[in-house]
């Protein structure tokens, strides 16, 4: 009788702590929302944007990249500090971007949301490949652009890059 009362006390601790555990896993598991736009025609507009940046960042337009760059940015770099001149960014990219560094966004990773009375947030990942050193590992970055939409013309005020994941 005794070794059947601590065989059930056993059986009953084990099941406890089997619910316990299985229910802390639950809690631990979120799983990744899909993103999906919220206004279909901003991202894509948003999108069309970036990409005649970075295609123009990629060859060295630069009249393309002045046109889409607001005189009053604020480039905030994790690794170079900010920025707020719109020449010397301009200036750094044509000495140190053009022929030496491309660009390629991470796809998929793109999120645009609406400013309300100004423009869009933009978030996404992207890879920078310096050709100066073809072997280094290139691992993708995050950035956030602000756009501001002054009469349907888009330029970036406020630009966000980190070098990590």
């Amino acid at each position: 009788m005794k070794s059947k009362l601590l065989l059930l006390l056993a059986l009953g601790i084990f099941t406890t702590s089997c619910l316990s555990i299985k229910t802390k896993s639950k809690r631990t598991v979120v799983a990744k929302e899909k993103y999906i736009p919220v206004d279909q025609e901003l991202y894509s507009t948003i999108v069309a944007l970036d990409t005649r940046f970075f295609d123009a960042y990629n060859t060295c337009d630069m009249e393309t990249q002045a046109e889409l760059i607001s005189e009053d940015i604020e480039f905030f770099h994790d690794m170079g500090g900010l920025s707020t001149s719109k020449s010397q960014i301009l200036e750094s990219l044509k000495n140190n971007i053009c022929g030496k560094v491309t660009r390629t966004l991470i796809e998929g990773t793109i999120e645009v949301y609406p400013i309300k009375g100004y423009g869009a947030v933009q978030m996404g990942k992207h890879k920078f490949f310096n050709k100066l050193e073809p072997n280094a590992k290139s691992v993708p970055s995050k950035f956030v652009t602000i756009w501001k939409n002054d009469h349907g013309k888009w330029v970036m005020t406020r630009i966000v890059s980190t070098h990590k994941n």
